[in-house]
């Protein structure tokens, strides 16, 4: 193989389309812009979702839904999570540190989900009333988390 020598794949380049070059082209005359109206004319040109004036559908359909900015900023861990840590005192710092959590994670909340049967302390850290119960029964404390700032 020559450098000089190389081409594409047969087929796969296409020759650009010549409009307004006579009848005989298949393009001439309105060039594919059909007769009249905006489209047709030179700097002809509507914003995307413009329906010539109806209202776009963008704006008929309903809001729905959204996202919150705090969701990056809050995380869960489950009574599983806590089990394998291997660890008697919990704390946000430690969760980051084995990447249980993400690092900008302000707030973390224990769920009620797997088995915990070692005693844990936690400090900071939130638990929903099914895990408090969970870890408070194997021995351990669930320390009130400061207020928000």
């Amino acid at each position: 193989m020559q450098l000089n020598s190389i081409k594409p794949a047969a087929g796969s380049k296409k020759p650009r389309r010549r409009v307004g070059r006579g009848m005989g082209s298949g393009l001439g005359k309105t060039a594919g812009r059909g007769h009249k109206g905006q489209r047709s004319r030179a700097g002809g040109f509507h914003k995307v979702g413009f329906e010539g004036g109806q209202m776009p559908l963008q704006r008929r359909l309903p809001k729905r839904g959204f996202k919150s900015h705090l969701k990056a900023l809050s995380a869960e861990i489950t009574l599983g999570d806590l089990e394998r840590l291997g660890k008697d005192e919990v704390d946000l710092l430690t969760l980051k540190a084995v990447g249980l959590v993400g690092e900008k994670v302000k707030t973390v909340k224990v769920i009620k989900s797997g088995e915990l049967k070692r005693k844990v302390n936690l400090s900071g850290i939130g638990a929903t009333a099914g895990a408090r119960a969970a870890i408070e029964g194997a021995g351990g404390k669930v320390a009130a988390v400061p207020a928000a700032e």
